[in-house]
């Protein structure tokens, strides 16, 4: 919390005669002192923040933007008054935070998250347009703390163009689910939205990624059913011999080509040997010899690899 702007700036007694050749660096440090007591000085004086009334924060609030304006950025006196109005008028940040309690997030990180956008609307204000601070400073603040649920709220992160797409087709299915007492179609959306069909479904899609239900989640109704990945998994066979497979494709690459096109009609195609003879106009005992040699190679190249 800012010090009291009440707060006075006694001088400290010494009992050390003065030197004939004074330290130029004590010089700048009672000078500095000197300033920042006269730049301070006029400001009223402000009880404690939390006992200050709305109407009380507005006039004090207006005094310090005043001094604020003649102020240098970047300056211990500066920082002084910024920091002061942004303890007045905490209590602005608290009642629009207090619009999303509703929402998971923790209360203390959407106060916290106000507070930067008081901050912004503080460093943009100006008394020359005329406007109450209130009533500047609330869109600012309301506006980071939307953001803030926009960037961390979805499970899975979309662009904010599929964003707020989504929350048109949820303004756009209630109002015309009251109109036709009925779901809307996809078509129906589009032609509401002027938005393509395609469009429309984009944005329900990327609407499944705002919230993500855990696999091992029992659902509420009958926990007899088991968990989300005993309903919805199943065993993939072909999963089984997926290393195989892929550790086979550039060993038949290197084959020659007779021997890659009798693998490919006889497990492939599933010909028997005589077929493929007959094919490709050899005998039978020759197709198994040259099948079971190629069977040995690749037996071989797998034996290597691993």
């Amino acid at each position: 919390m800012s010090p009291r702007l009440d707060a006075s700036h006694p001088q400290k007694a010494t009992s050390a005669p003065p030197t004939e050749h004074p330290d130029p660096t004590e010089l700048h440090d009672a000078s500095a002192e000197r300033a920042d007591r006269a730049s301070l000085a006029g400001l009223p004086d402000i009880p404690p923040y939390d006992e200050v009334a709305p109407d009380d924060a507005r006039a004090l609030s207006k005094t310090l933007f005043a001094r604020l304006e003649s102020l240098e950025e970047g300056t211990h006196e500066y920082s002084y008054v910024r920091n002061t109005l942004v303890e007045l008028n905490l209590a602005l940040v608290k009642f629009a935070a207090s619009r999303f309690r509703s929402r998971s997030e923790p209360m203390e990180d959407i106060i916290q998250v106000g507070t930067i956008g008081l901050i912004k609307a503080i460093d943009r204000f100006e008394l020359s347009r005329g406007v109450e601070f209130p009533t500047f400073a609330m869109p600012t603040i309301i506006g980071e703390i939307k953001r803030f649920f926009r960037d961390t709220s979805w499970s899975v992160r979309v662009p904010r163009r599929l964003q707020e797409l989504r929350l048109d087709l949820a303004k756009a299915g209630d109002e015309l689910a009251q109109r036709l007492d009925r779901a809307p179609t996809v078509g129906e959306l589009a032609e509401y939205l002027g938005l393509t069909r395609d469009e429309v479904v984009e944005g329900m899609t990327a609407s499944n990624a705002y919230t993500a239900s855990s696999l091992d989640a029992q659902p509420e109704e009958d926990d007899s059913e088991g968990a989300l990945a005993d309903r919805i998994g199943y065993e993939d066979n072909g999963l089984e011999g997926i290393e195989y497979v892929e550790s086979l494709k550039p060993l038949i690459a290197e084959l020659p080509s007779r021997d890659r096109k009798i693998l490919s009609l006889r497990f492939v195609a599933n010909m028997t040997q005589s077929e493929i003879g007959e094919e490709l106009g050899i005998s039978q005992m020759h197709v198994s010899r040259l099948l079971s040699r190629t069977l040995g190679r690749l037996r071989k190249g797998l034996t290597v690899e691993e």
